[in-house]
């Protein structure tokens, strides 16, 4: 199986070592994004409404250079800092994902890259 390195222009940058997307056949894996601005490499506000909307918008600007978007999502994990958020986080995720959902897991963990509150990865399937 071939893969493919996926570095959208105009995505917020990685913060470590890894791609931003791997296409692998017929799947495309986003690694975990973050709420980085990708203009200027900052983090949004604390606000979980905010940091969800970021980290949806950034996954957004990877599915579109591969001509996807959401409805090809068939895989999220979301990882806050504060399970409390769920609820905000939710709410704005329910914008982006409006049916036919992904499976999607949730949890919890101790810290996040730069002081993030809200993580999401996706996988999605080319048509």
């Amino acid at each position: 199986m071939k893969k493919m390195i996926v570095k959208p222009a105009g995505g917020a940058p990685p913060v470590g070592p890894y791609n931003q997307a791997v296409r692998a056949g017929d799947l495309l894996f986003c690694a975990g994004q973050i709420p980085v601005v990708p203009a200027s490499g900052q983090i949004v506000a604390q606000d979980a409404r905010a940091q969800t909307e970021r980290v949806l918008e950034n996954i957004k600007i990877i599915l579109q250079d591969q001509k996807l978007d959401f409805k090809n999502v068939v895989k999220t994990t979301v990882f806050l800092t504060d399970l409390a958020d769920f609820t905000a986080m939710n709410e704005v995720y329910a914008h982006y994902f409006t049916a036919d959902f992904p499976a999607r897991s949730t949890v919890q963990v101790a810290a996040l890259p730069r002081g993030a509150r809200v993580e999401i990865e996706v996988v999605a399937c080319y048509d």
